[in-house]
């Protein structure tokens, strides 16, 4: 009976036949290019920072955790005009910048200020942190859908259409901002500031428009000198001086806001829209 036998082995001196190169393996995942990495990077050091403030609320050290939340918000203000320089917007960055911002202005700041004070007040506290909260996402959908309105006036970017959510944070932790001057302090203050965080949630869920500052234009050469001293003037006395600063700062912008409902009537009734456009539409 026959029998399979091994094929004999290649002759002495003979070549056998060359083996045929692998096919390349091609990756799942396109390389992502730098400029588009960059911005999200920002965003999820913010993110990060926005997560390890509420750490820190659990711990106690609230002053350390706005400061945290404060880095958050300058980060949030760099990663969109970051994306923009380099060309790197995409949609998978404007969905996690989305995301991010409600942890770090709208969780965050709510868990920081419940457990600070506001849970003193058991029940009402925890209203108003999640009153707080709730206000941020809805002025983040909000801006998220104002990005496709193709109907509005090109005026109306120098304006926001309620307070912004990092604003809505950094002003809305004026409480702790008091707490770290070392004034006396009082349980009777609590409704006090409870009554606050419940207005700046109002603001940031209202329509009430806001400067933007976007479409401020370049700087004139004989004042640059100057901005770059004011700029490092004010970063030296937030580093010297944190809670005082923040204080005044939140202070001040709280004033801008009558002269921004102002200027952006004023707008309106020029503009030949003005009629349709009193208010902001989203």
């Amino acid at each position: 009976m026959d029998t399979l036998s091994p094929d004999p082995p290649p002759a002495e001196g003979a070549r056998s036949a060359p083996r045929p190169a692998p096919l390349p393996i091609q990756s799942r995942f396109p390389p992502v290019p730098m400029r588009i990495l960059l911005p999200n990077l920002l965003t999820l050091l913010a993110l990060c920072l926005g997560l390890t403030a509420m750490r820190f609320a659990l711990e106690g050290r609230f002053e350390t955790a706005v400061i945290a939340i404060v880095i958050s918000a300058v980060l949030d203000g760099l990663d969109g005009r970051l994306a923009r320089a380099l060309k790197g917007t995409s949609r998978f960055g404007a969905e996690l910048d989305s995301l991010a911002d409600f942890v770090d202005f709208g969780v965050a700041p709510a868990f920081v200020l419940y457990t600070a004070s506001l849970y003193q007040i058991k029940s009402l506290g925890w209203f108003a942190a999640m009153v707080f909260a709730v206000a941020a996402a809805l002025r983040l959908a909000r801006f998220n859908v104002a990005i496709d309105d193709a109907s509005r006036p090109s005026w109306m970017a120098n304006f926001f259409v309620g307070m912004p959510a990092p604003a809505g944070a950094v002003v809305g932790l004026l409480p702790i901002y008091v707490h770290g001057l070392g004034l006396p302090y009082d349980r009777a203050f609590v409704p006090i500031e409870t009554a606050y965080v419940l207005f700046v949630a109002f603001l940031m869920a209202s329509r009430i428009p806001h400067f933007s500052g976007k479409h401020i234009g370049r700087v004139p050469r004989e004042m640059v000198l100057l901005v770059l001293f004011a700029v490092a003037a004010i970063i030296l006395l937030v580093a010297t001086f944190p809670m005082e600063m923040l204080v005044a700062m939140t202070l001040a912008y709280l004033c801008t806001i009558p002269f921004g409902v102002r200027y952006y009537r004023a707008l309106a009734r020029t503009s030949p829209q003005g009629s349709a456009r009193e208010t902001p539409a989203v």
